[in-house]
């Protein structure tokens, strides 16, 4: 008997080592960490989460309260308006109440025109939407979720699709169908704003200390590059790129904090300014690399003040960072540098003219003396940007009055991708509709809608397909938790405060899944198909019927949108690189023409843009190594760009002899037909940089004037600056070759 119990206890063992294995696998025990956003999230996502929460049960207690028709729009609603900050909440708001708006406006236009036509109606809700797509494009700003310009135009095509739609079944109820709609959108812009208002303590101050926050973390992600850079290690910025990225979102979040602080005194355009300036302190690393290179440019005299100034950009963050300490000591700090640099700058000058002066001549001295001049007159520039840079930084924090300081948002169109992602969009909805009418499906108007609204929300990404298949993934877990709430969950409470309750925690784990960004675009659809899929109302329920009919449209609409976004011009992350090469080569091109003026903050934004979408692209094609040669490139464009604007200067002062001038204009000239496309001859801009450094450096050392020889050192630094970066850069600049294509590589 004793052993028979023995046995038993071994065989229930031996059983459960083999289904925990089965359940877990063997080996060590699993990390949860991807799941530390539902049982351990931080305070902040908790906070959001059960905010939103909260607004959206009292919007949709209210909609059932006021016997609206459809109240789970209401719901749905403050999850689309909710954001982690009041700023970001407040525009998306603004621009969802004036998207909604000007959609009620077109729906009403359509329906009015043509109710009769069935095809043709279905073609013009097609073109509406994929005009607002179009629009949006061309709006200001990075083409993501959080672009709330673009979401205005999403919100247009959202409420244009669902008006529309519902009014083609009866158009003699348009107008009741539009405001039913507008009060369910209204209520729930206005309720997600009071409530989330209430959860909010020193706004204003806390928006200025993010906005310092912002500038300290760039600067952090940016000090290590620079440091090497200062050492001359001109490939350092191939292994940093989210240095751009960094900066370029840190930028975006700039405009919530100004509706945060309210009335204002201009810090963000101080902090946008501030952290533009970090994006030049990196081409002007780049500007020392490239002298560096120069044989008989390192000295003494650099290497002594460059370790300094590493020394002083690695304690800078941390020195910024403290509120309660004065800028003062860091400010002195960086003018001795600059004094340093420019002091030792005029001495190698100055030893230059008494050799130039005194036979005999000792050229290769003379050549030493002339470089190193130039390196140290490039680091003092850095010097000056990185000054101006904290500058900027503390009047953002401390705001004077009377500031008439201005750095707007800048907009760069792209019209090409504007008609693709507007095409696209038309297309897929059309396409659905000829679905709808060719199979006579009931519930095809309900999948063409769904399409819409897929279309409305995903064609302005620069990756739909890929957004479209996150999105599906979180429409496959709410259609799961929806069949269980609806199936057995919502059939039992009877009042209104037990389907609150029992709503309760589904919405919160949206939320909080919606904090966590690898989560962010599945938890959208999570939460804006939750309330649909369940459908509360007052006179009836969700049967499985009425479910089934709602989520298989559902599905089948957004596996037929992301399957059109990969058929029907699908993106190109090889031929976006290529269209961005071509622009730069367009762009070099136009600002050597002489009466061209380019301001420097439009060449900043250009490339910091051109720095975000890179790493889209390349992030979503798994190409890491494409990412930081294309990085190298358009950094070297840049550098190449804010050297031409500084020789055309030095040519707008007249201070230089006409022989020299002459001989950057020829460079300039050269330039202006700078289309890398010459087969065998790639290089002719190149040499032109080369032959003019040769003529300006005979015609220095001739030179007994001092200011001109200083202009003349300057105008030589960034001619050397340009020669390296079109020899370095080659194969980017040289169009007529696929760089980094797979046949090249």
């Amino acid at each position: 008997m004793k052993e028979a119990v023995l046995r038993t206890g071994a065989l229930c063992r031996s059983v459960g080592i083999i289904a925990r294995q089965a359940l877990l696998g063997g080996g060590p025990p699993r990390r949860l960490d991807h799941l530390r956003w539902l049982f351990a999230p931080d305070l902040l996502s908790f906070g959001y989460a059960l905010r939103t929460t909260f607004a959206s049960l009292i919007a949709l207690g209210i909609a059932l309260w006021w016997q609206l028709g459809s109240p789970q729009w209401a719901a749905l609603t403050v999850w689309m308006v909710a954001q982690g900050t009041r700023g970001k909440s407040i525009a998306k708001a603004r621009w969802h109440m004036f998207g909604m708006v000007f959609g009620i406006v077109c729906a009403f236009v359509l329906v009015g025109v043509m109710p009769q036509s069935p095809l043709l109606y279905i073609f013009w809700v097609a073109v509406g939407i994929g005009s607002f797509c179009f629009i949006g494009t061309l709006l200001p700003g990075p083409a993501t979720m959080t672009n709330y310009r673009i979401h205005g135009m999403r919100a247009s095509g959202f409420t244009y699709a669902i008006i529309a739609l519902d009014g083609a079944a009866a158009p003699d109820q348009i107008f009741h169908i539009a405001m039913a709609r507008a009060t369910y959108i209204t209520l729930g812009i206005v309720v997600e704003t009071t409530v989330s208002s209430l959860f909010q303590y020193q706004l204003g101050t806390r928006a200025r200390n993010r906005l310092a926050t912002n500038f300290i973390e760039a600067l952090r992600s940016a000090v290590p590059t620079l440091k090497r850079l200062v050492a001359g290690e001109r490939r350092a910025i191939l292994s940093s790129p989210e240095v751009f990225s960094t900066i370029a979102s840190l930028s975006d979040q700039v405009e919530f904090a100004e509706i945060e602080m309210g009335k204002h005194q201009h810090e963000g355009d101080h902090a946008r300014a501030a952290l533009a300036a970090i994006t030049v302190l990196m081409s002007r690393g780049l500007d020392l690399g490239a002298l560096v290179d120069v044989p008989l440019s390192l000295g003494a005299d650099y290497l002594r003040v460059a370790a300094g100034v590493q020394d002083f950009l690695q304690g800078l963050p941390g020195r910024l960072g403290q509120e309660d300490q004065s800028l003062a000591p860091v400010m002195a700090e960086l003018t001795t540098l600059r004094a340093t640099c420019r002091q030792l700058a005029a001495t190698c000058l100055e030893q230059e003219m008494i050799a130039a002066t005194h036979p005999p001549v000792d050229l290769v001295a003379e050549t030493r003396l002339s470089r190193q001049g130039e390196l140290l007159h490039k680091l003092g520039s850095l010097l000056d940007e990185l000054q101006l840079a904290i500058e900027q930084f503390q009047m953002s924090r401390t705001p004077q009055p009377h500031d008439t300081f201005r750095y707007p948002m800048r907009s760069y169109r792209d019209w090409r991708m504007a008609f693709v992602n507007s095409l696209r969009a038309s297309v897929t909805i059309f396409v659905s509709g000829l679905v709808w009418i060719a199979t006579g499906w009931s519930d095809g108007l309900t999948f063409m809608m769904f399409a819409a609204i897929i279309c409305a929300l995903f064609s302005t990404l620069e990756q739909p397909a890929l957004a479209t298949q996150a999105f599906l993934r979180g429409t496959i877990f709410v259609i799961g938790m929806c069949c269980l709430l609806d199936l057995w969950v919502i059939a039992q409470p009877t009042v209104y405060e037990m389907l609150a309750m029992t709503l309760a925690v589904p919405m919160l784990v949206g939320g909080m899944a919606f904090a966590w960004p690898p989560l962010a675009l599945a938890a959208v659809a999570y939460n804006l198909f939750l309330p649909i899929l369940l459908g509360p109302d007052n006179q009836a329920r969700m049967n499985e019927v009425m479910y089934f009919n709602t989520a298989l449209p559902l599905f089948l609409s957004i596996a037929f949108c992301m399957w059109m976004y990969r058929v029907f011009l699908p993106v190109d992350p090889d031929g976006l690189r290529w269209d961005m090469r071509v622009d730069i080569l367009r762009r070099l091109r136009r600002l050597a023409r002489p009466r061209v003026a380019v301001p420097m903050t439009e060449v900043i934004g250009r490339n910091v843009e051109a720095f975000v979408r890179l790493s889209t692209t390349a992030a979503a094609d798994g190409k890491p190594y494409v990412l930081e040669r294309y990085l190298g490139g358009v950094l070297s464009a840049m550098t190449i760009e804010i050297n031409l604007l500084r020789l055309k200067a030095i040519l707008a002062r007249h201070v230089l002899p006409q022989d020299a001038m002459r001989a950057i204009e020829v460079m300039m000239s050269r330039m202006q037909r700078f289309s890398g496309r010459y087969g065998g001859q790639y290089g002719r801009t190149a040499r032109a940089a080369g032959l003019a450094v040769r003529y300006l450096i005979r015609r220095e050392q001739a030179e007994t004037n001092l200011s001109v020889r200083e202009e003349m050192l300057s105008a030589l630094a960034s001619l050397r600056v340009i020669e390296t970066e079109l020899r370095e850069n080659r194969l980017f600049f040289d169009a007529s070759t696929p760089y980094l294509d797979k046949a090249f590589t």
